[in-house]
């Protein structure tokens, strides 16, 4: 079964990528998302996190 994130906790992983710098193996350990769904949310969510 797939697992829901909403879109809070999606900038949230987009904003610790694009504005902290984190590195992604680093956000993947700590928050169980995989590097292909935190992809997606970046190019998603780009724009808005970093205004």
């Amino acid at each position: 079964m797939p697992q829901y994130y909403d879109d809070e906790f999606k900038k949230k992983i987009v904003h610790l990528k694009l504005e902290q710098s984190r590195t992604a193996k680093s956000i993947i350990l700590e928050y169980g998302v995989s590097k292909a769904r935190m992809t997606k949310w970046c190019q998603e969510f780009r724009e808005e996190c970093q205004s």
